[in-house]
């Protein structure tokens, strides 16, 4: 494990990856280039957005079961529920950021 960095471990963590594979994957990205190094901003948030959006969904639905009698378990429905407030809850806040971020940018004089 020579050369195992802070940014590098966290790298680890994230992707569940070994040192050998996030070695092979590192040095490909740097052969590909800096263009095809991984997912743009847009398509992470927009990923996101799907995401909270599917959560809400699969919430609706079984309350919508449990309301007419096909589902019997509350505590599913209601942990269902809780997911989808507490995704919602973060990306309003990751929004919020963002918005802070931006604004902060605009204050800046060029």
């Amino acid at each position: 494990m020579s050369n195992l960095t802070v940014r590098s471990a966290e790298g680890l963590i994230d992707t569940g990856q070994t040192t050998s594979q996030f070695k092979t994957s590192k040095m490909k990205a740097e052969m590909l280039g800096p263009e095809v190094k991984g997912k743009s901003f847009a398509d992470t948030l927009n990923e996101a957005v799907n995401q909270v959006n599917t959560l809400q969904k699969v919430a609706d639905k079984k309350m919508e079961d449990l309301a007419t009698g096909k589902a019997k378990s509350i505590p599913d429905v209601m942990i269902a529920a809780e997911k989808a407030d507490v995704a919602l809850k973060l990306m309003v806040q990751v929004r919020n950021k963002i918005i802070d971020a931006y604004q902060e940018i605009m204050k800046m004089q060029v």
